[in-house]
């Protein structure tokens, strides 16, 4: 909730705003392939869709990267990119659209390399992945969730759509239920804990050392956002807010 003005006044807000460039560019190419599996779903889905099998016996080794914009029906897409929006335009905004890119791609291709890798493991739940093709941009996702929590830990998020927790306890309960539920579930588990891990490891490995140009940058365009967003509150409003006053995801 938001108050401006006299205390009669308020206004109420969802999301995160307007669509960012990268953001945009991803919701209209998930869309594009999901109209085009209406029509041709099997090659669709046997050539672009993630099979372990295919990978490793074949050489498709584009589909860890391609297997992220199919969906397999309309709730599956709507809900990816509804995630992705509604993560994806604070964390683009922050980082800048190549940076914000070349992450989504970083997690997303991180959480096929992974399910192809947990298809090898001893275990029942995961072997009966190898000849099943994974789809959908759920690996990517949580690549942003790790990000958002990192850099958002205290923002709340709508736990089941229900209540509001930090975000860095809703990616903690994600991954948990990720890996508890990892083998034998229908969804790719392994996809989800891949892209929390390479999005952790990834930014992480970029503070440490061998990236702080990158870096540097990001929490310049960080400080930068927050500076504006400090100076467009002032400008409407005195007076302060905690972040549980702000949107909640």
């Amino acid at each position: 909730m938001r108050r401006y003005g006299p205390a009669t006044t308020m206004t109420y807000s969802f999301g995160p705003g307007p669509v960012t460039p990268a953001v945009k560019a991803i919701i209209w190419a998930n869309i594009a392939f999901f109209v085009a599996s209406l029509f041709f779903a099997e090659p669709i889905i046997r050539y672009l869709g993630l099979t372990p099998r295919m990978v490793l016996e074949r050489g498709w080794i584009w589909q860890p990267a391609t297997y992220m914009f199919l969906h397999a029906g309309a709730m599956h897409i709507l809900f990816n990119m509804l995630g992705i929006w509604m993560f994806g335009v604070e964390l683009e905004r922050m980082w800048g659209t190549q940076f914000f890119a070349r992450y989504y791609a970083i997690t997303g291709v991180g959480a096929g390399i992974t399910a192809v890798v947990a298809s090898l493991l001893p275990i029942d739940g995961f072997q009966m992945t190898y000849f099943v093709p994974t789809i959908g941009a759920s690996g990517a996702l949580y690549g942003l969730l790790m990000a958002f929590a990192l850099y958002f830990p205290e923002r709340p998020i709508l736990m089941f759509l229900l209540f509001p927790i930090p975000a860095k306890y809703f990616v903690m309960i994600l991954g948990a239920l990720a890996f508890m539920i990892a083998p034998g579930s229908g969804v790719s588990n392994a996809a989800h804990l891949g892209g929390l891990l390479f999005g952790y490891v990834y930014l992480k490995g970029r503070q440490g050392g061998g990236g702080g140009s990158v870096m540097a940058e990001v929490k310049y365009r960080y400080l930068k956002w927050k500076m504006n967003r400090l100076r467009r509150k002032f400008d409407v409003y005195s007076g302060g807010r905690s972040d549980w006053d702000r949107h909640v995801h």
